[in-house]
């Protein structure tokens, strides 16, 4: 096991998986990746299992120094990644050499970026059965803290990488501001007009924005005068202030809420939706569960189809500095054969 430096950490960068799936009805916050679908790609790209720990940024990504040989990928926002000064791209896997330095640029779209790293990710004690860190209740991670410079994080040396030159994704563009939501479990209480004001106007993310949840600006809706008792709270949960202003609650959310909850933005769209910029305009579409349970299928499909595309190319070169020498002595012996028959 070697390490990385962290020279500069950036904005807000953090240890990330999956989260603390499990814990929320004992009051532990689930955290992990905002951008869960970010995430998942990062680690399918370095041959990791979707729960390895990666490092997760927000505006802008953090200066690391590698002092082992491994592969990296990064993904999510457009962040202008860089290695020794020279562009590289998200979505694709780069191999790494001792003393190599990784930086970015402030984004230029986008919230959330995602380094992963080679043979599990980054190596640091799981709390509650999750490596993520939630800096408000200062839990899991490197100390529960943000990231800060002079931080030494392990990881694990990786020399080979099966089918090196087919790890590059296709970038998922944006085709709209659309989100779509299914019906919160008190829609029915609320009016018409607020309804109608929800589907119809539009809404933009504020400054009050982190991983806790994103509070919208845009119109005022009416609630309900009925008094609501505290409920365990959803990923993507649509709750509506005593001020009429919708909060969206991400992977930082506190368990339970006694604000109602008009709506919750199907997981397919989930991605898409903390992506967007301060200041977007976003609009909010109704679909049934079975639809968003399709396009949620239809989303993850992608990445199984990825994943069998790298696994039936994996002995294709480059494949990694270890193969490629068996190969050389392979080809050696087998010459050598011939020159004595």
């Amino acid at each position: 096991m070697t390490n990385i430096e962290i020279i500069n950490p950036g904005l807000a960068t953090t240890i990330q998986d999956l989260g603390r799936i499990g814990h929320q009805a004992q009051g532990i916050p689930v955290s992990g990746a905002i951008d869960q679908y970010a995430h998942r790609l990062a680690n399918l790209l370095v041959n990791n299992s979707e729960k390895a720990a990666t490092l997760e940024f927000s505006i802008l990504g953090p200066t690391i120094k590698f002092f082992a040989d491994t592969f990296i990928a990064v993904t999510g926002a457009d962040s202008s990644p860089m290695l020794n000064k020279l562009k590289i791209n998200l979505n694709t896997t780069y191999s790494i050499t001792k003393g190599d330095v990784l930086h970015f640029s402030p984004m230029s779209k986008g919230r959330f970026g995602y380094i992963s790293f080679a043979n599990n990710g980054i190596q640091v004690a799981p709390v509650l059965d999750s490596r993520s860190t939630n800096t408000r209740v200062k839990l899991g991670g490197y100390h529960g803290r943000l990231l800060i410079a002079g931080d030494n994080l392990k990881i694990n040396e990786c020399y080979t990488m099966p089918s090196l030159t087919n790890r590059i994704a296709e970038e998922q563009t944006l085709t709209n501001n659309i989100i779509h939501f299914i019906k919160g479990p008190q829609w029915s209480l609320f009016s018409e007009n607020a309804k109608k004001a929800f589907q119809n106007e539009a809404f933009k993310i504020s400054a009050q924005a982190d991983r806790m949840g994103f509070r919208l600006d845009g119109p005022t809706l009416e609630i309900p005068q009925k008094n609501m008792l505290s409920e365990g709270t959803v990923l993507g949960n649509v709750q509506i202030t005593r001020a009429g202003q919708p909060i969206v609650l991400l992977a930082d959310r506190q368990t339970a809420g006694g604000y109602p909850v008009i709506a919750t933005i199907a997981a397919t769209d989930l991605s898409k939706f903390v992506q967007f910029a301060y200041n977007t305009p976003l609009f909010f579409k109704e679909i049934s569960i079975e639809d968003a349970t399709t396009k949620l299928r239809e989303k993850y499909h992608f990445l199984d189809n990825f994943a069998d595309t790298i696994f039936k190319k994996r002995y294709q070169y480059p494949i990694g500095p270890i193969r490629k020498a068996s190969k050389k002595i392979e080809k050696l012996l087998t010459n050598n054969q011939r020159s004595v028959m």
